[in-house]
């Protein structure tokens, strides 16, 4: 370990005379967020390399899923017969409308299509399967894009409500709550229906998540706060189409997907209108007929063979190595992380077991900076609506990994679920429930402690 002394405390020692240093270390390592498996990269396209030790072949693999990735989809018929069935309702035409350059989606913007951003919606109570139970004529999700001469869904329309605040030092702050509404209502009002916004996330490192046994999760649950410190990690037991059992979810915003190949599955049935081998139908609920009476593109639109490759191609991007890791800045603020217990559900050090896709993956320590698990955060940022086992306040820990990135890959820093952060600083002022201590010591630091914790989870 190398220590670095930057820093004096400002408590005497016996003789009264002298100071005792601090030492705020950088750990050899700490920078491999992944181990050798990482890259160093600060360029746009960060987010999009394979991690290193892919054979020749896999690389072609590799490059098929990301063309399949990246490329649009179009409508049936059409002559392009290996990308066509699109809609017939939908958000996006590609994975890379919402994770452009395999990075995070903004907020909604009124009056534009979507660049990531998505609203769930249930009705209260669940289906056989632990679902949230689908909104009559409307299904789970609404699809504010159609293809031609077919009704899209309904729209989203955004507003905020600005709330002001104030630090310890006397340094004023402004959050903006986002406030949603629907409009253009296409199959009957959705008036009082259970909603949840949802902004896509960075894809780095899944298939790293993926090759997590579940005891490197649970390690951290503490569902009932048995030493009471206020955490109370939860995980989220979820529905396993391939398997037709309940495990442990680890995708999503409320850990809802049981495997990445369901996650990504899933994203071309809800957000693109593609059937899947997993989602074998149309997402036309009744009375859409125009949507139910559409031609397809094919049993299934995807099919296993495209499935597995951008399973394959999301698995084994890289994770970019953390950047200005032993500046004095970032090292104060690793320690202000732990001393305001970031650290417990931002958790680091977790060991993968087997892998499905790959044996690289395998027995790799990784610091992705998330525990995976259920907290509550709060009335602030609850969405109300419970999904498996997760309540309307609950969130999974979102990976820190990559987020000082954002901002050069998809040139914007919009955080949070539904993007309501402006920024980090913004973002950590939204936490509560299980954060809200956290938070409250955040708020009495220095400008200068602030912008050393705001450093260290840039350099991440």
């Amino acid at each position: 370990m190398l220590c670095i002394t930057i820093g004096f405390t400002s408590c005497k020692s016996d003789d009264d005379n002298a100071y005792t240093p601090i030492e705020y270390t950088y750990e050899e390592g700490e920078e491999y967020l992944t181990g050798d498996l990482g890259v160093n990269s600060t360029s746009a396209n960060a987010f999009g390399f394979e991690i290193d030790g892919l054979s020749f072949t896999e690389i072609g693999q590799f490059s098929t899923g990301n063309s399949l990735f990246n490329q649009n989809w179009v409508s049936s018929p059409a002559s392009t017969t290996a990308r066509d069935g699109l809609g017939p309702t939908f958000n996006a035409r590609a994975c890379a409308s919402c994770h452009f350059k395999d990075g995070r989606g903004g907020p909604l913007v009124n009056g534009q299509n979507s660049d990531g951003f998505l609203m769930r919606i249930s009705l209260p109570g669940q289906d056989t399967f632990g679902n949230p139970n689908p909104v009559n004529s409307y299904g789970n999700q609404i699809q504010d894009q159609a293809n031609n001469n077919i009704p899209f869904e309904a729209k989203v329309n955004v507003s905020y409500e600005i709330i002001e605040g104030e630090y310890l030092d006397g340094t004023s702050y402004q959050l903006q709550k986002p406030i949603y509404t629907f409009s253009e209502e296409q199959f009957g009002s959705l008036a009082g229906v259970q909603t949840s916004p949802r902004v896509a996330q960075q894809t780095i490192g899944l298939g790293l998540v993926s090759a997590l046994p579940d005891n490197e999760i649970l390690q951290f649950a503490d569902e009932f706060d048995a030493n009471n410190d206020g955490i109370s990690g939860k995980p989220n037991y979820v529905y396993d189409i391939e398997s037709g059992t309940h495990i442990l979810g680890k995708y999503g915003w409320k850990a809802n997907m049981p495997s990445l190949k369901q996650q990504i599955a899933g994203a071309f049935s809800g957000d693109m209108g593609l059937t899947t081998s997993l989602f074998p139908e149309n997402n036309c609920p009744s009375p859409q007929q125009d949507c139910i009476d559409a031609p397809t593109g094919g049993e299934p639109e995807v099919t296993d063979t495209q499935l597995d490759r951008v399973l394959f191609y999301q698995s084994t991007l890289a994770v970019p190595n953390r950047r200005n890791f032993t500046d004095e800045s970032v090292l104060k603020g690793k320690v202000l992380f732990t001393e305001l217990n970031c650290i417990s559900c931002h958790a680091i050090n977790q060991t993968t077991g087997s892998s499905d896709v790959h044996s690289i993956l395998e027995n790799v320590t990784i610091r992705p900076y998330s525990d995976f698990l259920l907290h509550d955060m709060g009335d602030d940022l609850a969405d109300n609506r419970p999904d498996f086992e997760a309540n309307g306040n609950e969130w999974r820990t979102q990976p820190l990994w990559g987020i000082g990135l954002i901002s050069t890959v998809n040139d914007h820093t919009f955080f949070l679920h539904d993007g309501r952060a402006r920024n980090i600083e913004e973002a950590i002022l939204w936490h509560g429930g299980e954060a809200e201590n956290s938070k409250n010591k955040f708020k009495n630091l220095t400008e200068e402690e602030r912008t050393n914790l705001i450093d260290f989870v840039n350099s991440l």
